[in-house]
């Protein structure tokens, strides 16, 4: 991450920690990741795209968020 974005994510710590936010608010803020990341799981990716399972996980960017593997598909 660039020196600007770590800031932004400072920032955004230090409001939710001093100022609180709803849940709803830090839910609404994941959705809107997601639609930006494309974010899928491995196997809604693989039948969206007609690729197998073992094609995704080998050759699309993927990361484990809350315990559950996604694909990332923002290019």
């Amino acid at each position: 991450m660039s020196d600007e974005e770590n800031l932004m994510i400072q920032r955004l710590e230090k409001r939710i920690i001093e100022n609180g936010v709803s849940n709803e608010f830090l839910v609404q803020n994941i959705i809107l990741s997601g639609s930006y990341l494309n974010l899928k799981t491995i196997q809604k990716y693989a039948k969206d795209n007609k690729m197998t399972y073992r094609g995704v996980k080998n050759h699309r960017k993927i990361v484990n968020l809350f315990g559950i593997n996604f694909v990332i598909d923002n290019d």
